[in-house]
């Protein structure tokens, strides 16, 4: 095998929800998300040192690097976004995480340029935004990068209120948002993600998935990929190909897998073609039966937690007591 490259740097597009919210995102250099599940899931999924842009009416703005994530606290009516009620629910909802950016490029750009392939495909076949961010690939990353003009200025340290660190678990009488979140099965294929764009663990995933085809380090792990039937949960893929694509689909499951998840699984890779040399259905347990009747289509993986999630635990340490067995 070769030597593990660095892992790619990622790049995700954040969906903004009005033209005033952008102006603020662009003029505070500012990500904000809110006090529920999907803000905290976005503020989980993108790291210091990232790339993000803005997503507003179907064109993408700007290019930043994260250069601090923060969650603050009593953050209800902290500039500069306006707390949100949706009148259906009567809900009010605030930006308590945020992300910290540098100006990198500026641009504006619409998503039908041939650039924006992967993401464009992604939110049309989600048939709109309806979520927080989109994740891009490294082709994407590559283009924006030659995008618009260069941005010259360092990013401002500023002082911050009292911040926190939020917390997951699986007892419901402990939830306290935005502090401490259910952990959900959304949030644990955002970990295993995480967990897998280690370069050691990835090739040790590769180990366990026999795959010999390619390297840890020429491999880039996505989230969400967008199908005409559903969606991929987690989508590795060959970073730069060079006369083909090879990928490996990976479906997540909080609980027991069913014949069902087997053979939708089954279904996206035939969708994928030849060039899909893997499909992993990582779950908590298995039924014999159905890992020996799919044993040469999809490569069943058990995931444990090694923590306790009966009482509050942050995002890092999730992933810390994360492992993957071959069942």
């Amino acid at each position: 095998m070769g030597v593990l490259a660095r892992a790619p740097t990622n790049y995700f597009l954040i969906s903004v929800s009005n033209k005033e919210n952008l102006e603020l995102c662009k003029k505070h250099a500012l990500a904000g998300f809110t006090n529920s599940i999907n803000g905290v899931w976005t503020f989980c999924e993108i790291e210091k040192g990232d790339f993000v842009s803005f997503l507003y009416a179907a064109k993408a703005h700007n290019l930043y690097s994260v250069e601090k994530k923060v969650a603050l606290r009593d953050a209800e009516n902290l500039p500069p976004w306006k707390p949100v009620t949706f009148k259906i629910s009567g809900r009010t909802y605030y930006f308590p995480f945020r992300l910290y950016l540098r100006p990198v490029r500026k641009f504006e750009e619409p998503l039908i340029r041939a650039e924006f392939a992967y993401v464009a495909e992604n939110l049309l076949l989600r048939g709109g935004y309806r979520k927080t961010h989109f994740q891009a690939d490294q082709t994407t990353l590559q283009n924006v990068s030659q995008m618009g003009e260069k941005i010259f200025g360092d990013f401002e340290e500023t002082e911050l209120p009292p911040t926190f660190t939020p917390k997951f678990c699986s007892d419901k009488s402990l939830v306290r948002i935005p502090y401490v979140f259910p952990f959900n099965e959304l949030l644990l294929q955002s970990a295993i993600c995480h967990y897998l764009r280690d370069g050691e663990k990835l090739q040790k995933f590769l180990d366990d998935i026999s795959v010999n085809e390619v390297d840890a380090g020429d491999l880039e792990v996505l989230g969400e990929k967008a199908l005409p039937e559903g969606h991929i949960d987690i989508f590795i893929k060959e970073a730069v190909p060079i006369g083909e694509s090879r990928s490996i689909i990976v479906e997540v499951k909080a609980g027991k897998a069913t014949m069902r998840d087997f053979e939708q699984l089954e279904s996206y890779r035939r969708e994928f073609g030849p060039e899909c040399i893997r499909s992993v259905l990582i779950a908590k347990d298995f039924g014999k039966k159905n890992v020996l009747t799919f044993q040469n289509r999809v490569t069943a993986l058990k995931y444990t937690l090694s923590c306790d999630l009966s009482s509050p635990k942050d995002f890092n340490e999730i992933i810390s007591c994360l492992k993957l067995e071959k069942y």
